[in-house]
């Protein structure tokens, strides 16, 4: 494998995908199930973050998923990804969803958003080092400054659970 470099702009593993809804993917409310957007969600931003590291890259988490319309049957949707963190081995990627009718001209509708943290891994399994993601735009640099925000709160979470159990267990 080619070595690491030490940084890499957002834009250049940036990645679009859209998806036309079918009746199969529907619950019986005939909506498309969340689940299918959020297999499509993990698709896009797994590309990402393996553009972005230069290799394998596995998803450690899915920190947060908000669902903000349905997405119908004959919607297309529309997944745009980006890196928005980047840390020693581990990344943050953001994941745009709008959707519109396949049939009609007309704007297109922000339906959800996602960000997921992704494990760039060896051969082995073992995590490896990736590139710091450069923001470029005033934009970039917003997703930047969030996205240590929602690090920093996974941090804090985690610690707290972990103090929580130790408390648990001198307790019993």
């Amino acid at each position: 494998m080619a070595s690491t470099p030490s940084s890499r702009p957002t834009s250049v593993t940036r990645l679009s995908l859209s998806h036309i809804t079918a009746q199969n993917e529907t619950n019986l409310l005939g909506t498309v199930h969340g689940g299918v957007i959020m297999t499509l969600v993990d698709s896009v931003a797994g590309v990402v973050a393996a553009r972005h590291s230069g290799g394998a890259a596995v998803t450690a988490s899915m920190d947060e998923m908000v669902f903000l319309v349905p997405v119908r049957v004959g919607d297309v949707i529309h997944l745009s990804g980006q890196v928005n963190w980047t840390g020693r081995s581990s990344m943050e990627v953001g994941v745009r969803i709008t959707a519109d009718r396949w049939d009609a001209v007309g704007p297109e509708v922000h339906v959800a958003s996602a960000y997921l943290v992704f494990v760039a891994v060896d051969e082995h399994g073992k995590p490896r080092e990736v590139p710091q993601v450069i923001a470029e735009t005033d934009e970039e640099r917003r997703r930047l400054r969030e996205a240590e925000i929602r690090r920093d709160h996974r941090l804090a979470r985690r610690a707290a659970i972990i103090e929580s159990r130790k408390a648990g267990e001198a307790g019993t």
